[in-house]
């Protein structure tokens, strides 16, 4: 079993940053990728990053450049560094680990508003 604690939400203003983190924490577990997905009221879940076992990154078009995930194998967590944040970007965001099958964080809300 995976246990995945987020960290990191807050309230900030437009064109702030902030870091999200996730600890993977359980028995020994596989990795192929881990990420994270937002949600926003009324609408879809998205997928907004992705880092594989082998390090490729792959991001929403609507935070490319703004966005950067990375993982730290030793401490079994990975991040979502957020730059220069829109009102769009307010949503909870969920990390994933992904192995033989998916597993979710509780979600962490951020919001972006002045």
């Amino acid at each position: 079993q995976v246990q995945l604690v987020e960290s990191g939400g807050d309230l900030v203003q437009p064109g702030g940053s902030l870091r999200l983190s996730c600890a993977a924490s359980g028995s020994s577990f596989s990795i192929s990728a881990l990420g994270w997905h937002r949600q926003a009221p009324g609408k879809q879940r998205e997928q907004v990053a992705l880092i594989t076992n082998a390090g490729i990154t792959n991001y929403a078009d609507s935070v490319k450049g703004r966005f950067a995930i990375s993982r730290d194998n030793a401490k079994n967590t990975w991040y979502l560094q957020m730059n220069d944040l829109k009102p769009e970007d307010t949503a909870v965001y969920y990390c994933f680990l992904r192995n033989t099958g998916i597993y979710w964080g509780q979600g962490t809300q951020v919001t972006v508003s002045s």
